[in-house]
């Protein structure tokens, strides 16, 4: 039994926008099957995708406050002129540099239209196979527990443990990491951003999301109803939805 990370879920007042915003970032396509919209790599839309986490915009009635995400996009480069044609192009896109205390650093702090925050890294060659997201970095209390919950709820392999970060990638290496990174700001507000899993061949939603809970995770109640998804957040809160068997 296993769960497979298969997109970044955004939420937005605008999905077709932000949609837009984040396929031109990432120099993918945005697909809209529903009444969401997916962002994925250009011809056609795969889903789920075999490689790539994608990201799936969803309509909400509400506006981002001003707290900090507690989960971002890290954008990977491969070298100084990606780097500034990257820069670029986000800002013509609509992205707007952010300050959340970052001091002097090599990486660009920005947000989306809807100040949702990411990162656009300098190179490094930790990340040079990742394709256009290098990483999905969740702020957290305790990277040690982290790497343990999300180790043993996800087909993700654990591929560092300190105290001060816990790093995950699939266990075929392909696609990018997800990092657990120490912070001192606890969970003030729900997750604008989120990760969605999806349950393994002849796994099923149920029986996953039970032993997600045997792991530590606590049922989530968002008032969405009779959903075919489940709502979950792990131990320390970070919200993740379990989707139905594909």
């Amino acid at each position: 039994m296993a769960l497979r990370p298969v997109h970044v879920n955004i939420k937005a007042l605008d999905p077709p926008a932000v949609g837009g915003f984040w396929a031109g970032a990432l120099g993918w396509s945005a697909y809209q099957p529903g009444v969401t919209t997916y962002v994925g790599p250009a011809g056609g839309l795969v889903w789920p995708d075999p490689v790539v986490l994608g990201v799936d915009v969803v309509p909400v009635p509400t506006a981002k406050g001003t707290a900090k995400n507690r989960v971002h996009l890290d954008l990977a480069t491969t070298s100084a002129a990606h780097r500034a044609e990257l820069l670029a192009r986000v800002a013509a896109l609509g992205a707007t540099p952010v300050d959340v205390g970052q001091g002097d650093v090599p990486w660009t702090v920005l947000a989306d239209p809807e100040g949702n925050e990411f990162c656009v890294l300098e190179p490094r060659e930790v990340y040079r196979d990742t394709g256009p997201i290098a990483a999905v970095v969740v702020d957290c209390e305790d990277p040690v527990a982290m790497a343990r919950f999300w180790g043993e709820a996800t087909d993700w392999a654990v591929r560092g443990v300190t105290d001060e970060q816990a790093v995950l990638r699939s266990g075929e290496g392909v696609g990018p990491y997800l990092e657990f990174v120490r912070t001192p700001d606890g969970k003030t507000v729900p997750d604008r951003v989120h990760l969605d899993l999806l349950p393994g061949p002849g796994d099923d939603r149920a029986t996953e999301a039970a032993r997600l809970r045997a792991l530590g995770a606590t049922d989530l109640d968002l008032g969405q109803g009779d959903v075919p998804w489940t709502c979950l957040t792990d131990p320390e809160g970070h919200e993740f939805c379990v989707l139905a068997a594909h």
